[in-house]
């Protein structure tokens, strides 16, 4: 297959393992990495911006396909030296005394939101992880993004009852590039290069063998020495 594919994905998710395999498998074919914030990473679809794009659910099925391929845990950030500092997990029950940021960027569903309400939203996640630095809250992210925004005067553990986001390949429902759409399916699905859905292979020709009847030795006959240039034992 020649000319290109354009992959977009959204910040925490890592796509570089899937790359190179797909450079591996189609090396005519170059692979194009474009990050995109969570906020547009569907529209990047939609206008084929990108060929398919790694975002996080939910999204709008009318235009768009979704594959789920994952579902990431949830974790609080907090400063290294708070009082959740020994935790190795903790509750939703266990933040409700503290104050928790929502930046705009947020992209975890709630159904209610825990703790006390802020008096500010931050624009962006980083934002947020700045301001819980700073000691004035918490904040619960996928792990994937409390990774990306990781500080040294922060640390996070896991929340075990908070909303978990799922990572989901997603493209649009009129696609121009089928086949390519496939083969990047069955990328970060982890198939093997025989297992990928595509024209099935002619199996191999197979050496003729002979017939279990002419497979059998014929009985040597009687008086017949059993291997050829045996001495008969006549005293």
């Amino acid at each position: 297959m020649t000319g290109s594919f354009t992959l977009a994905y959204v910040p925490g998710v890592t796509p570089g393992k899937w790359a190179r395999v797909w450079q591996e498998r189609l090396p005519e074919t170059p692979l194009h990495l474009v990050g995109v914030t969570a906020a547009e990473a569907a529209e990047t679809a939609r206008t084929k911006q990108a060929d398919a794009v790694l975002l996080r659910l939910p999204v709008d099925r009318e235009s768009l396909h979704a594959i789920p391929l994952y579902t990431e845990t949830s974790v609080v950030v907090f400063p290294k030296d708070h009082e959740f500092a020994a935790a190795e997990e903790l509750s939703l029950a266990d933040l409700r005394d503290h104050v928790l940021w929502q930046p705009a960027d947020d992209t975890l569903e709630w159904e209610e939101r825990p703790g006390q309400a802020p008096v500010e939203r931050p624009e962006t996640t980083a934002a947020a992880v700045e301001l819980v630095a700073a000691g004035a809250g918490l904040l619960v992210v996928p792990q994937s993004l409390a990774r990306l925004h990781h500080r040294r005067d922060v640390k996070y553990v896991p929340v075990h009852d908070a909303p978990q986001s799922r990572v989901a390949l997603s493209w649009l429902i009129e696609d121009e590039n089928p086949e390519l759409v496939e083969h990047l399916i069955g990328v970060v699905r982890g198939r093997t290069v025989n297992s990928t859905r595509g024209p099935a292979a002619e199996p191999a020709a197979q050496p003729r063998q002979a017939s279990p009847q002419r497979r059998q030795q014929k009985p040597a006959k009687k008086g017949t020495p059993a291997r050829k240039g045996a001495k008969s034992r006549r005293r």
